[in-house]
């Protein structure tokens, strides 16, 4: 199946990895691509990499990109992203293939979402993938299985509190 996780509330990640947990605890295979999240020390990635069965590669940088201002290096990694998750999703490698922020990178013009449409299009009926992130594209949603929208109701950052290590990142 296709399963998209979207909208402007906490959690579109957390669902993801709350899957591969799943996922992991049956055998399964698991490759997850972060877009937008380059050298930035995310905790969820300290542990994925203890883990047996699952791979991941990270692309961006440490900073966040200005969707007014994208600098065509960030481009390339998001273009980059997107073609290390179709090989893995086309290589037989995988039962399950995350895309996280891939509807961030599209909205944001990062990648083309007609690339993103083709590569849904062309996922081997034996891979479950999910793609997270704001802006997920009606197409996108439309060609998904599953669509999850994670409303924001309240949110901490309204107050001024900034992310926090091992909670938010």
């Amino acid at each position: 199946m296709v399963e998209v996780f979207t909208g402007d509330g906490k959690g579109k990640t957390s669902a993801a990895l709350g899957m591969v947990l799943r996922a992991l605890g049956h055998g399964l295979r698991v490759y997850i691509v972060f877009f937008m999240k380059g050298s930035f020390p995310y905790g969820e990635q300290k542990t994925l990499s203890q883990l047996t069965n699952v791979t991941f590669k990270k692309f961006g940088f440490e900073t966040f990109c200005d969707p007014a201002n994208v600098k065509p290096e960030e481009k390339e990694q998001a273009q980059d992203a997107l073609s290390a998750a179709r090989e893995a999703m086309l290589s037989g490698d995988y039962d399950m293939v995350i895309l996280d922020e891939v509807n961030v990178a599209a909205g944001w013009k990062l990648i083309d979402i007609s690339q993103v449409v083709q590569l849904i299009k062309d996922k081997p009926e034996n891979v479950e993938l999910i793609l997270t992130g704001r802006h997920a594209d009606p197409r996108i949603m439309e060609l998904a299985d599953v669509v999850t929208i994670m409303t924001k109701v309240k949110h901490p950052y309204d107050k001024g509190i900034l992310s926090r290590k091992g909670f938010d990142y």
